[in-house]
């Protein structure tokens, strides 16, 4: 009993802070509606085009909206109250949903039209997030920040395996304005969850938000090598090894499914993460974190290769799930690099650079996936990407030996 104690997810985060608390419950819902039209979005395209290509270029679309008004976002969150800008965005982003509703109702059949409005959801979303990211550090003490972000995943994970097997199911059976329509819903509980914190201004009054205050960010980036071996890690994790825009084409192709086992497959990658996140009581023990990113974002690329030679629908969604927790202790580790090394006149704008290689890594990998696999295959392109991300990874391992020695005790950046 002791061991599995040891274990349990630590959720002294949740008792500490009721502002934390609500955030959590606030964001649970909103996750799970917007991985909803995650899903719905790509299969819909996927639908009007028959092309894996078409699906890949659905992450393209939001990529250069993501890494401008990521970046600009972050240095937006380091100039103003934080809670006010989050208001904002999460309310535009209500409005996109409502035009994905719309336009299914409507019967449109334009993917020029979902491509449009993903692009502009990228660019809220990349503002949304780096002043959103800034919030645990003001309302949870340092030593909570693994257990915070243990706990964010478990939430984000909740979302990310409710929602697509929701929206398969949606999709398959109401339809396409079902799906919106419940994204569109959901955005109201992050809006209550937000209106409830106290403003949240950057200390010492912010920096004007402007090109100068965005190039002092990368400047000081440059000059921290274990928070810059964070981004490039997981650059190389999701730009050659995440398979999410070929599931579609995989269900379709090599499982002979439809909608609901494309739901399934993006599902295990979030089951995973969600369980390793569950039983992640162990992670705040952990003192060498860049050394345990590492070894992680190493076992997802080979969970990946898994995914890509697996001809059973059983043994893939089994790979999924062991990259899922891989991802998920990769992820829990660079965040806790970021929260304890970044000072909080930083956080907006390395909070951007970190959403703009999380949010934006993937839409590249999305891009790569769609492309590979009109060269050798859906199966090929995964395969290949999952052995690169190894390759590489051991390669960052040996040109910054100081990431693997980060001690958390000591957390020099």
């Amino acid at each position: 009993m002791s061991r599995l104690r040891r274990l349990a997810l630590d959720l002294t985060p949740l008792r500490v802070s009721p502002p934390f608390r609500r955030l959590l419950i606030g964001d649970a819902v909103s996750v799970i509606g917007t991985q909803v039209t995650a899903v719905a979005v790509p299969i819909q395209v996927y639908a009007q085009t028959h092309s894996g290509a078409a699906v890949g270029a659905v992450g393209l679309a939001g990529l250069l909206p993501l890494i401008v008004f990521g970046l600009y976002g972050g240095a937006i969150a380091d100039a103003v109250d934080r809670r006010r800008l989050v208001l904002l965005t999460t309310s535009g982003q209500t409005v996109l949903s409502t035009i994905l509703l719309a336009q299914a109702l409507a019967g449109l059949h334009s993917t020029a039209l979902l491509y449009a409005v993903i692009a502009v959801q990228a660019g809220l979303f990349s503002m949304d997030q780096p002043a959103r990211s800034a919030f645990t550090p003001r309302l949870l003490p340092a030593e909570l920040f693994p257990a915070a972000q243990a706990i964010r995943m478990v939430e984000f994970n909740i979302g990310v395996t409710v929602g697509p097997l929701l929206a398969g199911v949606l999709v398959a059976g109401p339809g396409y304005a079902s799906a919106y329509g419940l994204d569109a819903l959901s955005f109201a509980a992050t809006l209550w969850a937000v209106r409830s914190l106290p403003p949240m201004p950057p200390e010492g009054g912010g920096r004007k938000a402007g090109t100068a205050s965005v190039l002092e960010g990368l400047a000081f980036l440059r000059t921290r090598p274990v928070l810059l071996m964070t981004f490039v890690v997981d650059l190389i994790a999701m730009v050659f090894a995440m398979p999410r825009a070929l599931f579609p084409s995989i269900a379709h192709d090599v499982y002979g499914g439809g909608p609901q086992t494309a739901g399934a497959l993006y599902s295990a990658l979030a089951a995973g993460a969600l369980l390793g996140a569950v039983f992640g009581g162990w992670l705040g023990r952990v003192h060498r974190q860049g050394l345990a990113v590492l070894v992680a974002i190493a076992a997802w690329g080979l969970a990946i290769v898994g995914f890509g030679a697996s001809h059973y629908l059983w043994l893939g969604l089994l790979m999924l799930a062991i990259a899922g927790g891989s991802d998920m202790v990769s992820a829990v580790f660079r965040g806790s690099i970021l929260q304890a090394a970044a000072p909080d006149e930083m956080r907006g704008r390395l909070g951007g650079v970190f959403i703009v290689v999380v949010a934006g890594g993937p839409r590249l990998g999305d891009g790569r996936a769609g492309l590979g696999s009109e060269l050798v295959g859906p199966q090929g392109a995964v395969v290949a990407g999952g052995l690169v991300c190894v390759a590489l990874t051991a390669a960052c391992a040996a040109a910054v030996p100081r990431f693997a020695r980060y001690d958390s005790r000591e957390p020099t950046a």
